[in-house]
């Protein structure tokens, strides 16, 4: 399975508003295709009754549940705890919560990790100053896996900035659970990621040959294909 990218959603029932069913839809309308199930508060028989109705909403748009701890739920992808278990277990998609270097040593057969705090976050204290892009590229440079950047990520800029470090994505909870209009919110994140991996697409390139008809249709097709590109 190939390990998650773009903008994957955190879940928080506790604050999504409207209902966390909702914004999961609402988020899958705007172009997100991973979501991580968290509330490991609740008995695992409601629990698992609410990842039948999140991968219901993902199974439309070929998107995956990614579930929070060990037990996948009825799933074949999980999201471990820095702490543990080691060895960690083997499904299909396997990945880690990091966030210092020292964790990332100790990965072993995880597809992926996340990082964080990459901005300042309500949503996780306690682990120290923010790494900013700078901080989340060095440990991109040195880990072993690809990482996703968590924490504080909000805005098309810090997308773009977390991309322009070397993430394979953002991992995204506040943003979006507390989105007054959450398809909205998605794609405009998305999009900023799209644009980020893909600037030969969305930088103007110089033109030497304007009047030339093959670089004047060449420039046509170039923009019908912008305008018919989804994000995914």
């Amino acid at each position: 399975m190939t390990p998650p990218s773009g903008v994957v959603v955190l879940t928080d029932r506790l604050v999504a508003r409207g209902g966390l069913d909702r914004v999961v839809a609402g988020a899958v309308a705007g172009g997100v295709r991973w979501v991580v199930l968290r509330e490991k508060d609740l008995p695992r028989t409601e629990r698992a009754a609410l990842a039948v109705d999140l991968r219901a909403i993902l199974a439309k748009v070929d998107g995956t549940l990614i579930v929070a701890g060990p037990d996948p739920l009825g799933g074949d992808a999980v999201h471990l705890p820095a702490a543990g278990p080691y060895p960690p277990p083997t499904h299909r998609l396997v990945g880690r919560s990091c966030h210092h270097q020292a964790e990332l040593n100790r990965l072993t057969t995880e597809h992926y990790a996340t990082i964080s705090p990459v901005y300042p976050t309500k949503s996780k204290p306690g682990y120290g100053p923010p790494l900013g892009p700078e901080g989340l590229r060095k440990l991109v440079d040195a880990s072993p896996v690809p990482l996703l950047a968590l924490g504080g990520v909000e805005t098309p800029e810090q997308v773009t900035a977390c991309v322009q470090a070397g993430a394979a994505g953002v991992a995204v909870l506040g943003a979006l659970m507390r989105a007054q209009d959450p398809t909205e919110t998605a794609a405009i994140l998305t999009s900023a990621y799209v644009e980020a991996v893909t600037p030969e697409l969305t930088q103007p390139q110089p033109d030497t040959r304007k009047n030339d008809p093959a670089n004047i249709a060449d420039h046509r097709r170039l923009g019908l294909r912008r305008r018919c590109r989804h994000p995914g």
